[in-house]
């Protein structure tokens, strides 16, 4: 499946769907199957993209999956008011506690988000790849990173909670319910897009900018053209050889300290 249309039916399914469901779909079908088939289909969508689309395991995939799977339980907690605008502001809950959390942790969940994203292929890249990402800068800028999707997850559930207490006011199972319910989907599913996306790009580009600043310049000699795994591997062999360097000399100023002392013993004794 092209990218294109993998991104046409996200939006389609996972956006537009729910909201024709409730507004249009309560007459045909009732009230409570509108609303759990309107809860249930991006839910749906996400699994089987998971399971038989992409069937890729990785960090991502699972914390999608496990969203869905959280939002799908959720989906038959039958409440309203300040209950409901909670349960459908759970998933920016659930990424403010994993982002926000993992940044005071040793290994911040960015650093798995960044290996999966590059992708290395061979057990010699994923180690260079470790050594590049336990550098204290590139660490700092993973932690800051996941604040930084953290904290807009936070801005956006506190937006998302208050418009749902605000503008759904019928008591749950009521044709006004789910009317209401598709009011604010088709204004949080655009509105709330454009930050998240926007925190994305930041800390992706904050976490890359890090690494790159410690690779050799992409003009240097041998780059051949900036690829990034090339990069890598020149700094390697840069840290080997400064390493070897370092060994070389300190077996040299060993060998000139032994040498000074006989002579020194000499003069001293011969004296």
């Amino acid at each position: 499946m092209s990218k294109s249309l993998k991104l046409t039916l996200d939006i389609v399914i996972g956006a537009v769907a729910p909201v024709v469901i409730l507004k249009y779909g309560t007459a045909v079908i009732g009230t409570l199957p509108a609303y759990l088939v309107a809860a249930l289909v991006p839910v749906a969508w996400v699994m089987i993209d998971l399971l038989v689309i992409t069937r890729r395991f990785n960090f991502i995939s699972s914390y999608s999956g496990f969203s869905a799977i959280m939002r799908g339980a959720l989906a038959f907690w039958y409440v309203s008011g300040a209950l409901f605008a909670f349960k459908d502001s759970a998933s920016y809950i659930l990424a403010v506690i994993i982002f926000g959390g993992s940044a005071f942790l040793a290994r911040p969940i960015t650093r798995a988000i960044a290996f999966q994203g590059l992708g290395p292929d061979t057990p010699e890249r994923q180690r260079s790849l470790d050594r590049l990402m336990d550098d204290p800068s590139v660490l700092t800028s993973l932690r800051r990173a996941a604040l930084i999707i953290g904290a807009t997850n936070l801005v956006c559930g506190l937006f998302n909670y208050a418009i749902n207490l605000r503008m759904v006011v019928a008591p749950f199972n009521t044709p006004a319910f789910n009317d209401q319910v598709a009011n604010v989907n088709a204004i949080t599913r655009i509105v709330l897009v454009v930050p998240d996306l926007l925190s994305l790009f930041w800390a992706f580009s904050m976490m890359y900018k890090a690494m790159y600043a410690l690779l050799p310049p992409e003009n240097g000699p041998g780059t051949e053209g900036g690829d990034f795994w090339v990069l890598l591997a020149q700094r390697e062999a840069e840290l080997a050889a400064h390493v070897e360097h370092h060994a070389t000399t300190a077996v040299e100023a060993e060998a000139v300290q032994g040498r000074a002392n006989r002579q020194a013993a000499e003069e001293f004794y011969g004296g």
